[in-house]
């Protein structure tokens, strides 16, 4: 059972680096077209990172956030509700 859930734990933190790195590239008001383009690889491979399909490299992951001018750690932040307002704010991930 605890494999299971810490695979579950791990699925979980990979949906939430893509989600972060969709939400600093539409900050960014960068296209995907555009990062897969400075990758090298295509637009639809790129949307399978960002959708979490895809378990990127610790490579990728630095590249990426060079792109998007951001520091990695941002990028595995993990967003949590704030009790006291309805907006998100980040911290750092706990260990794997």
């Amino acid at each position: 059972m605890k494999a299971n859930h810490m695979s579950r734990d791990v699925a979980n933190k990979i949906k939430s680096v893509a989600s972060n790195i969709r939400r600093v590239r539409e900050g960014k008001g960068y296209t995907q077209e555009y990062l897969a383009m400075k990758l090298g690889i295509s637009q639809n491979a790129y949307s399978k990172i960002e959708l979490g399909y895809t378990k990127i490299t610790l490579e990728r992951l630095f590249q990426v956030a060079q792109l998007l001018e951001t520091n990695v750690l941002t990028l595995m932040d993990e967003p949590v509700l704030d009790g006291h307002n309805e907006n998100n704010r980040y911290h750092r991930p706990a260990a794997l």
